[in-house]
């Protein structure tokens, strides 16, 4: 993404990646918001993809109907708050939007990246050659060569990890959501063309190994007979997000260099979501590097992440130690099966249009003055006080 905002710019842009296209332990989804910020860099019409129809949430327990929520917006022009593709054919797609604007594509593996002339310019240095650059941007992945290099890498806390499987001949028009009893965290199940992307994300804290996520996620796979006819190819990979306590201090950007998406830890921490802030990282570098000089692009590039991605991202994390107990997961499903006003929320969650600032005055406004409660007391307990209870009732809600 920043390669082509900037080569469209006409900034002489390399990539370096050997690997492309390539899957990804992904599950593929873009979100409206997502899918915006490539309208006019990629036609997602003309590749192979899937609408999702409809979210299934399944209770955290062995019993309980799961809740069918409709993601079709059924007004003048029908469209899903979630598409879903392959990140082979995805990625594919934007490295040929940036060739085509002019960037050029180095098939070589990046072994080390220094600044040279006091900062001035950098110099990458490849298995096979060296290149020299005035701004080196890592969009290298939570292993980042470039954070190793220039920050600090992730911390424990700031990891998850995510395990799974491709099933590969199969697929479907919903998705599958479960919040887990073992260890915090949910399994999902994304429908691709040809497959069905199928893991379980857990905090790196509470040490769950890939082999135990992946031993959950085929039970789940076992129970809904998904294994019967399709070929099963295993894959793990962390998943970093600077929502965290520990991520103060971390640095995204310095002279010379820039992190985006993974290696920015630019992750929501609550979904595990990253497409959408990895382009959006990407556009706001690209932004920087053209309206500014290279000296100060990276500051200012710092302090837009700093000012509107890692609040959302901080939110997310408190909304998480809460939102994958079981109490609270069976109560999703519940409201979801009765509310129609909560299923809206959900449906914008989903699409990104809803951001954590404001969404419990938004559930507040949906007057489920029930189901409220209920969540308070969940998501408290014994701290449940007639004072909170006035709080979320109609009377006293403009004071909330």
């Amino acid at each position: 993404m920043a390669a082509v905002r900037l080569a469209r710019a006409g900034v002489a842009v390399s990539l370096f990646d050997p690997t492309h296209p390539r899957e990804k332990p992904c599950g593929g989804g873009l979100t409206g918001r997502a899918l915006a910020l490539v309208s006019d860099v990629v036609d997602i019409a003309a590749l192979p993809a899937v609408v999702v129809k409809s979210a299934n949430v399944e209770p955290p327990g062995p019993h309980g109907a799961a809740a069918a929520v409709p993601l079709i917006d059924r007004g003048a022009t029908p469209a899903s708050s979630l598409v879903v593709l392959s990140r082979a054919v995805f990625d594919r797609a934007l490295v040929d939007a940036a060739l085509h604007a002019g960037a050029r594509l180095i098939a070589e593996k990046v072994t080390g990246v220094r600044l040279i002339d006091s900062g001035a310019s950098a110099l990458v240095s490849t298995n096979r050659t060296e290149h020299q650059a005035t701004v080196v941007l890592g969009a290298d992945g939570a292993n980042s060569l470039v954070r190793k290099t220039f920050s600090v890498p992730f911390s424990r806390q700031q990891l998850s990890v995510a395990a799974g499987f491709f099933v590969h001949g199969a697929t479907s028009t919903a998705i599958d959501i479960k919040s887990m009893m073992r260890q915090p965290g949910y399994l999902w199940s994304f429908p691709r063309p040809d497959h069905l992307a199928i893991g379980i994300c857990a905090p790196a804290t509470e040490r769950t190994t890939s082999t135990d996520l992946r031993q959950q996620s085929r039970a789940w796979i076992r129970s809904h007979d998904l294994d019967r006819d399709g070929r099963l190819e295993p894959y793990a990979w962390p998943i970093p997000s600077i929502g965290y306590k520990s991520s103060d201090g971390n640095r995204s950007a310095g002279r010379g260099w820039m992190l985006l998406g993974d290696a920015a830890g630019l992750v929501d921490p609550l979904t595990r979501e990253g497409i959408y802030y990895a382009l959006l990282s990407g556009q706001w570098a690209a932004d920087a590097l053209t309206s500014r000089s290279p000296a100060d692009a990276p500051l200012a590039y710092q302090r837009r992440l700093d000012a509107e991605i890692r609040p959302e991202l901080v939110r997310a994390a408190a909304l998480g130690a809460m939102f994958f107990t079981p109490a609270f997961s069976s109560l999703l499903v519940d409201a979801l099966q009765e509310s129609q006003a909560i299923r809206r929320v959900f449906v914008d969650l989903v699409g990104g249009v809803q951001p954590y600032r404001g969404l419990r005055r938004r559930l507040l406004g949906t007057r489920q003055w029930a189901l409220a409660g209920r969540a308070m007391r969940v998501a408290i307990g014994p701290r449940f006080t007639s004072t909170m209870k006035r709080a979320i009732s109609p009377r006293h809600q403009g004071t909330v």
